[in-house]
């Protein structure tokens, strides 16, 4: 606009300048001058024929006023050339005939001169001759003298015959006397001569006035008046250019102060802008999760009363869905809106920089979007969309409900805004993913602590538990028929019996071996369980349990369910020490689509749901949240790794479990296993596991039979498995086809470090994968190192079917989900009503 502005005002100037020397009419000097020029070329003309003609008469006896004449007709004939070139090379063609002219009168007058010398001699000789005879003439003599006089007025070609006749007959007169006396020989001398000069003089005289002088002058002197009459229009119409150009100046100006004004006025608005902009990346900066919302919502607020609309939003799509919303009283949104904002404006069509402007959506080309916009009451609507860093849809946008709506220039400043918002969004993100990483580490460290743990002491228990079984055998053959020492001794055995089962399962679990599932009758477990809890449970705790459905049959390892059951009646029981009553049921239930319980997700499928109630004294949301937390507990006795071995027992077995409780209403704890329907189905844990749908996960691992076992797994749960017994076959497939793959899972190599490092080499090649470290020991990574290494989810080495299905699922279900919107960019948009 500068360099334009610029532009303009050095041609209105150059322009001005021009007009302005053309408006002057600088050759009406000259034109003035070539008139004057050829008036006194006129004048010096009439005044060399007025001395010519004197000269005839012999008026004038001297030339010289014939040559001072003749010289300056040629100097103002030299001036008038000058003068007319000077204005047009036109007039040189007429200077030059003019001069022609000249040049002839000049030869013309010579030829005058030098015949009228003679001829004002001759005429002298006849007027000298007349006074000077003393005698009278002869009449013949006298006749021939009148006669020759006669000739010098009068050159007739009558007069020249008389004089002729006369002059014939004194020669024939003369000759008849004694002879032609000397004055009758110069009479007649002189007489022939005038009778030949006087009609030449005289035809000289008329040759001279017959040349054109007269007409060139006249014609230069029209051509003179013609060009100067245009010269003076052209001047005038100059002047009229320059008042107009003038004018437009001045109103080029006047657009350009304006202009400026505004221009200034917007720079202001924009450093207000752009302040306020500053003002939430700045919030933005130190934001927290925990203010995050209330800082956008602040940030919505902001925007709009800066730019003016009736509703300011701002929308995320997948993975992880987020809509914030400011309006003015009573210009809510209709259902659905603002959420369907996204995929409207990529239905319209965006600009390069991702901005949709609607100034008047009644202006809009008749159509379905058009009258989809007038459905959702817009009367105008602005929107900036952007993609985050997962390739998900965000948008930034206003609407004026009902009213066209000036959309102001500064929409596209609002990238930064958003750019702000979206970075905060996705810092927050990745600090709840780094939170979960390390939750999900500390919570593998502490169980492989808890697994060192009981490794080390489950051998001392197992002799304790010998002891006890073989004093209780002892003591049987003892008893004799009591029989109540008999029960006494039996229940004793069956506890030892169990307490020994379930040291070889916490054994087991040290070593990290897969559980050897069967199938068990969920009403045997309550029985069973109820048994122990009749003896166990404190006094004013009554335990009632509901008729279990027969059908009710899972898969699992009895030690470690009656362990789940034992652990939440005995929590349940610390929650009422003042008494109360434990419930136990169990119920059937088909899911036709995936559920999300408190802690945990379940497949479609069927399931059997053991639920453990009380009407304790509840829990608050803060305890509700880390009640699974090994170590964490709430009573002073308490040791924390009663519920978190519920929950890694119930995962194990491929369920889930979800809690609800209130402070003083009680608590429920809902279990949620597969179902089985035969009694030699000893596969359906697995069978009710997250199962895959043909995506190819690469394994790689240091042993080749783990690399076969565990393909054999994960082609079970419904995964396409490439394994690899080394680190480099593995990075150099991955390194071909990075799009291949759909996740991967690192087994433990030589180190922890090593297989961290491979973990990180495998994201650096296809980012977009999700990466499953399985480790024996966690102790020695940290959260830092699991995110910057890109790192998804840590499950244990050896893998387990229930724990691996649970995060490829996951992993692959969020990647998923980050890349299913970028749909709108080549696929066919979805409908909106």
């Amino acid at each position: 606009m500068k360099t334009t502005a610029a532009a303009i005002i050095a041609i209105l100037a150059a322009l001005l300048t021009w007009f302005s020397a053309r408006a002057f009419n600088p050759e009406a000097e000259l034109f003035d001058q070539a008139l004057a020029e050829l008036s006194r070329f006129g004048m010096i003309e009439n005044a060399l024929l007025r001395d010519i003609f004197a000269a005839r008469t012999g008026m004038l006896r001297n030339y010289d006023p014939l040559v001072q004449e003749t010289e300056a007709l040629r100097e103002s004939l030299s001036r008038l050339r000058s003068t007319t070139s000077a204005i047009d090379a036109a007039f040189v063609p007429q200077t030059d005939q003019l001069a022609g002219a000249v040049e002839r009168q000049e030869q013309t007058v010579e030829q005058f001169k030098t015949e009228n010398a003679l001829l004002q001699n001759s005429l002298a000789f006849f007027g000298r001759f007349a006074p000077q005879s003393s005698e009278p003439l002869d009449p013949a003599i006298s006749a021939t003298v009148a006669a020759i006089l006669r000739l010098s007025l009068d050159t007739s070609s009558a007069t020249a015959d008389d004089v002729e006749a006369r002059l014939t007959a004194l020669d024939r007169q003369s000759k008849g006397t004694s002879g032609p006396t000397d004055t009758v020989n110069v009479l007649l001398a002189h007489g022939r001569l005038l009778d030949e000069l006087l009609p030449s003089v005289d035809g000289t005289l008329r040759g001279l006035h017959a040349l054109p002088l007269k007409p060139h002058q006249d014609a230069l002197r029209r051509t003179i008046l013609a060009e100067q009459l245009a010269s003076r229009t052209s001047a005038r119409q100059f002047r009229w250019l320059l008042y107009g150009t003038s004018l437009l100046l001045v109103i080029f100006l006047g657009y350009l102060a304006r202009r400026l004004k505004s221009r200034a006025d917007a720079l202001r608005r924009q450093a207000a802008f752009e302040h306020i902009i500053t003002g939430i990346s700045m919030r933005f900066i130190n934001t927290t999760p925990r203010t995050l919302d209330a800082d956008v919502d602040q940030a919505l607020a902001e925007l709009a009363a800066f730019i003016g609309p009736d509703r300011a939003y701002f929308v995320m799509t997948a993975p992880s869905p987020r809509l914030h919303l400011w309006h003015r009283p009573g210009n809510a949104p209709p259902p659905g809106w603002p959420a369907q904002a996204p995929e409207l404006a990529a239905m319209i069509g965006t600009s390069a920089d991702g901005v949709l402007r609607i100034p008047d959506v009644n202006r809009m080309p008749i159509g379905p979007y058009r009258s989809r916009c007038l459905d959702l009451g817009l009367g105008a609507w602005a929107c900036l969309q952007r993609l985050d860093s997962h390739g998900s849809v965000v948008a930034l946008g206003f609407d004026a409900v009902g009213r066209p709506y000036h959309i102001p220039r500064e929409l596209p400043l609002l990238r930064m805004a958003l750019d702000s918002i979206v970075q905060a969004v996705e810092r927050n993100a990745m600090e709840t993913e780094r939170a979960r990483l390390e939750a999900r580490l500390q919570h593998a460290q502490r169980m492989e602590r808890i697994g060192v743990f009981t490794s080390g002491i489950a051998h001392n228990f197992n002799n304790i538990l010998g002891g006890i079984l073989g004093h209780s055998e002892v003591m049987a053959g003892h008893v004799g028929s009591d029989a109540k020492l008999v029960r006494n001794l039996h229940g004793i055995q069956r506890s030892a019996e169990r307490a020994r089962d379930l040291v070889e399962q916490i054994m087991q679990f040290g070593r990290r071996d897969e559980p050897n599932g069967k199938p068990l009758s969920a009403s045997a477990l309550v029985t069973e369980a109820a048994s122990l809890l009749n003896v166990l449970l404190p006094a004013g705790v009554e335990l009632m349990i509901c008729q279990p459905p027969s059908a009710a049959i899972v898969v699992g390892e009895p030690a470690q369910l009656q362990q789940v059951l034992l652990n939440l009646c005995r929590n349940a029981a610390h929650a009422m020490p003042a008494g109360g009553s434990i419930e136990l049921t169990i119920e059937l239930h088909e899911l036709a689509e995936r559920r999300t319980l408190s802690h945990g997700r379940l497949e479609a499928g069927h399931y059997v749901c053991i639920t453990v109630s009380d009407n304790g004294s509840g829990m608050d949301e803060a305890t509700l949240a880390r009640i699974f937390e090994p170590f964490f507990t709430t009573r002073s006795s308490g040791n924390g790794l009663g519920l978190a071995t519920v929950r890694e027992i119930v995962r194990r077995h491929g369920g889930a479990l979800h809690v609800q409780s209130r402070v003083g209403e009680g608590s429920r704890f809902e279990i949620w296993l597969p179902r089985s329907f035969s009694e030699l189905d000893v596969d359906l844990e697995s069978a009710a596991l997250p199962r895959g749908r043909g995506e190819t996960v690469l394994l790689v691992a240091q042993d080749a039979e783990h690399v076969l076992r565990d393909e054999e797994m994960l082609a079970a749960l419904g995964y396409e498995p490439v394994g690899f017994a080394d680190a480099d076959s593995a990075l150099a497939a991955c390194r071909t086809r990075p799009d291949r793959f759909d996740a991967a899972i690192v087994g433990a190599q030589a180190s922890t470090a090593a297989t961290v490092a491979l973990a990180a080499a495998l994201h650096a090649i296809a980012p977009r994968i999700p990466v499953v470290l399985a480790t024996k020991a966690t102790i020695e990574i940290d959260a830092e190192t699991l995110a910057n290494s890109g790192i998804f989810d840590v499950v244990r080495w050896p893998i387990r079917a229930e724990e691996i299905a649970v995060a490829l699922d996951h992993g692959i279900s969020q990647n998923q989900a980050r890349q299913r919107p970028s749909r709108h960019r080549g696929e066919p948009p979805h409908s909106l009503h």
